[in-house]
């Protein structure tokens, strides 16, 4: 056990073996308190009463009240307004600390886990820890009224505390979801966020990012007319809509000859179509991997306008992409679990119940690694049942893979639940 302690704690007045970045070349981590100030910050709290404090390692050097340290990943100088040595709960005020100490400072807004602190005269960089990506997510819900910024305002002072803790807004979804590495993880921050800031939330399981496309090629048209008494509004589109390649998202194509549409207003047919495209004609997904094709269409000499056109172009894109045959795209991940080799039978056979295909396996000493792509819906909340499957013995990642389209059965069930959500929030 001391051999250990020699090994993974040395003297800080020793020679290093670990290495540090100095610009593009890699030198050996300085030792001693005569060397320039060089430390490494590990923690950031805060604290009701003297506010946001970070904690770090001094590794070389010394730091005093009143002096200044650089930080390489912002590019600037800090003073050091105040220096604490934690006793428990209670910080202690210090006015030095040298190679070895452990501390903290305090009112440094833009410092994070992981940044170094040096001297400006020897710029070093300490490579910060590598942290595991979140893999389970809740999307939040207040409970009260009226809490929805005082909610962001501390999920967003939780993650600054846990690399591993991720808050954020999805546009696209219209939901705040916080990310962790495991249920339990998740529960511990909502109970944290309930002790310490008063807020309570609901959670639920995320609503999924679908998207539209279509798998034929269509003909859409529209004719806008419109007379109130003096100038009347008038536009006429005919386009085409084609599938693109998967992941190719959108191609425009200008085809009208001969002046039917004047030039001035195909930047207007243009976004007319970008806005259709935002909610498809199945269940209001955006739509991507679609070339639509401007042919035709005819405009008035005084009624014409961008507006005309604008809307026109909307409406074509929406009649073209319904004859078009429409499928609904669900995003798929790249799923990867490691587990002793005795589970591999049961974990397969739960994955290929997930709608997953295997892609590969391979022996890591008494661990099986299996690969496999799978519908993100699907894995949702894998971390339960890999847990119960293994008894914990497992650990498995998730990466954004690609979107495919969703088989029809379950692609209506989609439908018709998203719609009648649109219905009860009317």
């Amino acid at each position: 056990l001391l051999d250990f302690v020699v090994q993974a704690a040395p003297n800080v007045l020793q020679p290093r073996t670990k290495k540090v970045k100095k610009g593009d070349e890699e030198v050996t981590l300085p030792a001693g308190e005569e060397k320039p100030f060089l430390a490494a910050v590990f923690k950031i709290l805060t604290d009701p009463y003297v506010g946001r404090l970070a904690f770090f390692r001094v590794y070389a050097g010394k730091v005093a009240v009143g002096d200044t340290f650089h930080n390489p990943r912002v590019g600037r100088n800090e003073r050091v307004g105040s220096l604490y040595k934690m006793m428990g709960k209670e910080q202690k005020g210090v006015d030095e600390l040298v190679a070895g100490e452990f501390g903290a400072i305090s009112k440094i807004e833009d410092i994070k886990i992981g940044d170094t602190l040096c001297s400006s005269e020897d710029v070093l960089v300490i490579e910060p820890p590598r942290f595991p990506e979140p893999m389970v997510s809740y999307a939040v819900i207040p409970k009260s009224r009226g809490d929805e910024e005082k909610i962001s305002t501390a999920l967003s002072r939780l993650a600054e505390e846990d690399p591993t803790f991720v808050a954020k807004w999805e546009h696209e979804t219209g939901e705040l979801v916080i990310r962790g590495n495991s249920t339990l993880h998740l529960d511990m921050m909502m109970k944290r966020l309930r002790r310490r800031f008063g807020v309570e939330i609901e959670t639920r399981l995320p609503k999924i990012a679908y998207r539209e496309t279509v798998t034929a090629k269509a003909e859409g048209h529209y004719k806008h007319k419109k007379q109130t008494g003096g100038r009347g509004q008038y536009g006429e589109v005919y386009l085409r809509v084609e599938p693109l390649e998967r992941g190719k998202g959108y191609e425009f194509v200008d085809a009208v000859v001969g002046g039917a549409i004047p030039r001035q207003f195909i930047p207007s047919v243009e976004k007319g179509v970008q806005k259709a495209m935002e909610k498809g004609v199945m269940a209001g997904f955006p739509v991507q991997d679609v070339k639509v094709t401007v042919y035709d269409g005819t405009h008035h000499s005084v009624d014409s306008d961008d507006y005309s056109f604008r809307l026109a172009g909307e409406r074509a894109f929406h009649d073209g992409m319904s004859k078009a045959r429409p499928v609904l795209l669900e995003p798929i991940v790249d799923i990867e679990v490691v587990a002793p080799t005795k589970y591999m039978g049961d974990i397969i056979s739960d994955l290929n119940s997930r709608r997953a295909r295997i892609t590969g396996t391979e022996t890591l000493a008494d661990q099986q690694v299996i690969r496999a792509k799978a519908p993100l819906s699907e894995v949702l909340t894998y971390s339960t049942q890999l847990r119960s499957i293994t008894g914990g013995e497992g650990t498995y990642t998730i990466t954004f893979s690609h979107y495919d389209i969703v088989p029809p059965n379950i692609a209506q069930q989609i439908v018709e639940r998203t719609k009648a959500e649109k219905e009860q929030q009317k």
